[in-house]
């Protein structure tokens, strides 16, 4: 079963000097055009390829790989305007349609803009803005601790808002953020709970233990990469620690607290230094 917008695994049954034909099943044979085709591909040869429309929304096949595809949440640029609604880049020959109904503001060219990837009615690939349409329609299928796929949204009085695995809105508390969060952005956090309404509170680092032990073994190898020295400590300022490692004063204390007590360290006045027995074997 063929799905538009998503990679499929597909046999060759004809060769033309064009490119070749992919078994596409109810759709029929689906060309795959010679400048996106591998090199001695041969018939019955099997190869992943992305499903799409062309400009002339006859169904296609290529290699190359999209920035999305249908079901996910990407930030994209706009390349052109017009009448009908906004195109995007999304790393295919055909650019990607927003229609003016999709739109939750308008659109302008050369900006950057959160799209969702659907099919239209008609089957068609496009994006639309209007993320909360499509954004926490199902039951919440996460559980405290869990390690997520963020994208950054929003930012509101209370933090940031996330969009997590392409189907939930979630949010970062300010108290939480201690690295730079641009709109835009991908990374990874985990679920710090689920409240009674089912809004979902994300992290950026683990929680509790697990968090300290990461932090002290990024710590640890900071530390061997500069010959086993590192000038921070517990009195140094809450910045600097932040930058270095992007976490909180807090945090940081803990994770050298643990380091010690496990005599992999030694605090001085001015820095932290390995000692002659760390192992660097922290168990994760």
């Amino acid at each position: 079963m063929i799905k538009i917008g998503q990679h499929n695994t597909l046999q060759v049954v004809k060769k033309v000097p064009f490119g070749v034909y992919l078994d596409g099943g109810k759709w029929g044979e689906i060309l795959l055009p010679i400048k996106v085709a591998p090199k001695n591909i041969d018939i019955n040869d099997t190869l992943e390829v992305f499903i799409y429309f062309d400009s002339e929304d006859k169904i296609i096949a290529t290699t190359l790989h999209p920035y999305a595809k249908v079901g996910d949440c990407a930030f994209l640029k706009v390349v052109d305007v017009n009448r009908v609604g906004a195109f995007l880049d999304w790393g295919l020959g055909k650019d990607l349609l927003v229609p003016k109904s999709e739109q939750y503001r308008p659109m302008e060219k050369d900006k950057s803009y959160i799209v969702y990837v659907k099919q239209d009615n008609e089957d068609r690939i496009i994006a639309s803005s209007k993320l909360d349409y499509y954004l926490d329609k199902s039951p919440v299928p996460f559980k405290e601790g869990d390690e997520v796929n963020l994208l950054v949204a929003e930012t509101t009085a209370l933090g940031k808002k996330v969009i997590i695995n392409n189907t939930h809105w979630g949010l970062i508390y300010s108290g939480d953020i201690f690295q730079t969060l641009n709109y835009g952005m991908k990374t990874h956090g985990y679920i710090k709970s689920i409240r009674d309404d089912g809004k979902i509170d994300v992290v950026l680092r683990k929680m509790g233990q697990d968090n300290i032990r990461e932090l002290a073994l990024r710590i640890l190898s900071e530390m061997h990469k500069k010959g086993g020295y590192l000038p921070l400590h517990d009195k140094s300022p809450s910045s600097d620690i932040q930058q270095a490692f992007g976490e909180s004063k807090k945090s940081f204390k803990n994770a050298i607290g643990y380091l010690y007590k496990r005599k992999e360290i030694t605090i001085e006045s001015d820095g932290i230094r390995t000692t002659d027995q760390a192992k660097g074997d922290i168990p994760l």
